[in-house]
């Protein structure tokens, strides 16, 4: 045990340990001279002497000062004396994520199996599951952006939020990503932690917003990495019609909407906050490359550098007043016969 830096973590708790007692010793003498005057009422003052002479007066001044060394232990305890450094380091892995994920219809295409929307939820869901270690939040977008699952350590109830998500979760139609990244901004903490948001979309941004509000985001210190679902190429969408048949997606002329990956989009969108882009593949193995990026990320802007903290003590005046009250409720206030017959 080394004493280097000694001081109070939450010094606001010393005056417990200095009114507490003086409050506490005013008592004992207030209680004093109500047992004196109630003695005088009942007997003359010749017998007083005679009816108190077992009662020992050391007695009681070593239990009013147990009592009152106690008293000021509690104090100090909550003031929290710390002495001694200890090192503490932070690590990427315990970093607050917020996923923001398309539900348009185009990510009902097929071009990556079993379809867009499936493959980026099997690979969040299996991402956070094996490396996941800080909290996770969850945000859904079409047209309309909503946060389903605020950030949490709460793994389970994160991936019952996710398993729900449909293309039938935003009823807005459309693809706002603008709108999106705002809404993963809204869900974080406003505070000095890295502020990170991993998007999964195919890239179709139809309000053409994206890569504005992310520039507008850099300067609050968002990190965006995008992750393109889909491929360039990209491929018809079919849904299901009113009759629950599979029929070809259309657009308002009738003719059949090809949905391709936009991945200039989501560059841009990267860039703008010192993020990355990564396809997601047809394995999800973008998120694995976007994880890496981000343990990098975190070396680099010094979360890894240990800081220094005190070692708490309060553990020492807890158990000096356990001892104090326990030797109090020991010590009776009458002499011993042995020291009445020596009186």
């Amino acid at each position: 045990m080394t004493f280097i830096h000694p001081h109070f973590a939450e010094p606001r708790w010393l005056w417990l340990a200095v009114l507490g007692p003086l409050v506490l010793m005013a008592l004992h003498r207030y209680s004093a001279w109500a047992r004196r005057k109630q003695l005088a009422q009942l007997a003359a003052p010749e017998f007083i002497g005679e009816l108190t002479r077992s009662h020992s007066p050391t007695r009681r001044a070593i239990k009013n000062a147990m009592l009152v060394l106690a008293v000021a232990g509690i104090g100090v305890a909550l003031a929290r004396p710390q002495w001694g450094e200890q090192a503490e380091k932070g690590y990427s892995l315990g970093q607050d994520i917020v996923f923001v994920l398309d539900c348009s219809r185009s990510m009902l295409a097929t071009d990556i199996t079993p379809s867009r929307l499936q493959r980026a939820k099997l690979a969040i869901i299996d991402s956070v599951q094996r490396h996941g270690r800080g909290r996770v939040g969850l945000v859904a977008f079409a047209g309309q952006a909503f946060l389903q699952c605020p950030l949490t350590f709460d793994y389970g109830a994160f991936q019952d939020a996710l398993a729900a998500i449909d293309e039938k979760t935003i009823p807005v139609p459309g693809t706002d990503i603008g709108r999106a990244l705002d809404e993963g901004f809204r869900a974080m903490e406003k505070g000095d932690r890295q502020k990170l948001l991993v998007v999964l979309t195919d890239g179709e941004d139809l309000e053409k917003s994206g890569i504005k509000t992310a520039e507008a985001l850099a300067k609050q210190g968002v990190v965006v990495f995008t992750l393109g679902v889909g491929t360039p190429s990209g491929t018809e969408i079919q849904v299901l019609n009113e009759q629950g048949k599979l029929e070809w997606l259309r657009d308002s002329k009738g003719e059949i909407v090809r949905s391709r990956l936009d991945e200039t989009t989501l560059r841009g969108i990267a860039q703008a906050t010192r993020g990355a882009y990564y396809p997601l593949g047809p394995l999800g193995e973008g998120l694995s490359k976007t994880r890496l990026a981000l343990e990098s990320l975190d070396v680099a802007e010094g979360s890894g550098p240990a800081r220094k903290l005190g070692v708490d003590r309060f553990h020492l005046p807890v158990a000096a007043v356990l001892v104090l009250l326990v030797a109090e409720s020991l010590v009776g206030t009458r002499r011993r016969l042995a020291d009445k017959a020596t009186s």
